[in-house]
Parts: structure tokens; C-alpha cells; sequence
């Protein structure tokens, strides 16, 4: 009878084929150390910082003039090391990977002058690695889920509320070339915002591309958004509800705030 993998074996069987942008959210979460991420090439030492994260191949990013790049080349197919260090959330000491690699390819970002991209298959990539990509990858599916679940419900974001979910009471709104204007956040769900404007502000058309950034103490959260309805109330106020997209960022808010409301109750009868 066949056995299911655990440990570093099982996230390869669900995870394998997938890869991790590496944003600050992913960074932050992964608790990757940017001071201590380098390939050694030869006898020489580029300070990198990530840029996707495989289980079986990787991508940085390194500044590099067109001259080293074009030195570099020769090194393509060779034999790399990558020196990497995490500190997760909770753990003082770091954990410092040193992976044998093939360096596959360098080439110039995009759009990014001086900036060089080095794409690095491991030879063999260490178990706990995979586990904790592995680990993020699990947490993501559950943010996910919880982004359905928490989209049904619209938190009024009263002066009590806010405190308790740790927002700032600041959020602005943005149009593609236009500056970015403040608003009155009155509502909020995983999938969904409510906010005012003053007096004169534009009345947005439904299906409207909109960017929202929210402060809160925990993260700054920007989202892209779309127009669902405008109004000017008789007060002159506008009244603006807009769909938003996926942010892991803002979902772990709610459920931290969706939490201490389900428990607030027993820890009162405790009490």
C-alpha cells in the first residue's frame, strides 16, 4: 500500500511546479535577510536580492552594467553557489542556505537599465527550504479561501471598529494619470470598499479602473479596484462603491479582526 508524502516531500508533490513572486509581502512573510542573499560566481561575490522563488529554480535581480552582463555570460551553464539567509517571524536565529547551482541564464530585466536577472536551478534544493516555501505557499491557499468567505460581509468601519483593525483613518483613491485624491472609508470587505468624497468630487462611472492604498498599522494596502456605483447624496457628498482585487495583506487584517470579535464575547463571559 502506497504511503502519502509528508514533510518537504509533500509540499514538493503539491507545490513543485509553482513559483513565489517575491514582493515585499512575500519577502516580509518569508523573513528573507536582503543583506545576506549573494551568488558566488567564481571568485566573485554579486550581492543579489529575489525576485521569484522555485523549488527547483530561482530568479535575482543584481546591478550590473551591460559590460558585466556581457562578462558574465561565459559563466552561463557553470557551476554557482547562492548564500541565503531567513529569519521567520517568531525565530531569533537566522537559517543560512549555501545551494550548489547551474546558472541558466543572465539577461537584462525589462524596462531596467543596469539591472541584470540571473535564473539558478539547484542542483538540490535543501528540505527546509522546501518546507518553508512550501509553508507559505499552504498559507496563501487558506488566505485565498478566506477572500471568498470574507468577501459576503461589509465591515462598517465605525471610530471603534477602526481602532480595533488597526486602521489609520487615511486611504486615497487614483485614476490612471490623475493624482491621487483622499477618501472616507465607511465600509470594507475582502472584495469590496466604501468611501465618501467632498463636495465636487468626480462621480465615477461604473466599470472605472481605480488604485486604493489604505493605511493600516500592520501594512500599507494597495489595491486595484473597479467602479461598481457613484452618487452625490443631497449633502453634496459622493458616495463611491468599488469592487477591489486579491490582497493577502488586507485579508489577514479582517481575519485578525474577525477573530478578536469571535472571541471577545467568551473572553468577556470569562471574565
Amino acid at each position: 500500500m502506497a504511503h502519502a508524502p509528508t514533510g518537504a516531500a509533500q509540499y514538493l508533490a503539491r507545490f513543485g511546479e509553482q513559483s513565489i513572486a517575491c514582493n515585499q509581502y512575500a519577502l516580509t512573510k518569508l523573513g528573507v535577510d536582503r543583506s545576506h542573499c549573494f551568488l558566488k560566481i567564481d571568485e566573485y561575490v554579486i550581492l543579489c536580492v529575489p525576485f521569484q522563488f522555485g523549488f527547483k529554480r530561482s530568479l535575482f535581480l543584481a546591478s550590473l552594467s551591460k559590460q558585466e552582463m556581457a562578462f558574465f555570460q561565459r559563466y552561463v551553464n557553470g557551476i554557482v553557489g547562492l548564500s541565503i539567509a531567513f529569519t521567520p517571524s517568531g525565530q531569533q536565529e537566522p537559517i543560512k542556505f549555501f545551494i550548489r547551482c547551474t546558472l541558466s541564464t543572465i539577461g537584462q530585466m525589462k524596462g531596467r537599465e543596469n539591472v541584470g536577472l540571473f535564473v539558478v536551478d539547484y542542483k538540490a534544493t535543501p528540505d527546509d527550504l522546501v518546507s518553508m516555501l512550501g509553508n507559505f505557499l499552504e498559507s496563501q491557499d487558506r488566505i485565498r479561501t478566506l477572500y471568498d468567505d470574507y468577501g459576503k460581509t461589509m465591515i462598517k468601519l465605525t471610530p471603534e471598529i477602526s481602532r480595533i483593525i488597526g486602521y489609520n483613518m487615511y486611504a486615497t483613491i487614483t485614476e490612471p494619470n490623475k493624482e491621487g485624491k483622499r477618501i472616507q472609508v465607511y465600509g470594507l470587505s475582502s472584495k469590496s470598499i466604501e468611501h465618501m468624497e467632498a463636495p465636487g468630487a468626480e462621480v465615477r462611472a461604473p466599470g472605472t479602473s481605480v488604485a486604493y492604498q489604505l493605511f493600516f498599522k500592520k501594512y500599507r494596502i494597495s489595491s486595484a479596484g473597479s467602479i461598481i456605483q457613484a452618487e452625490t447624496l443631497p449633502q453634496g457628498l459622493v458616495r463611491t462603491t468599488a469592487q477591489i482585487a486579491f490582497s493577502p495583506e488586507l485579508v489577514e487584517i479582517i481575519d485578525d479582526y474577525w477573530y478578536t470579535a469571535r472571541t471577545a464575547p467568551s473572553q468577556q463571559a470569562a471574565q
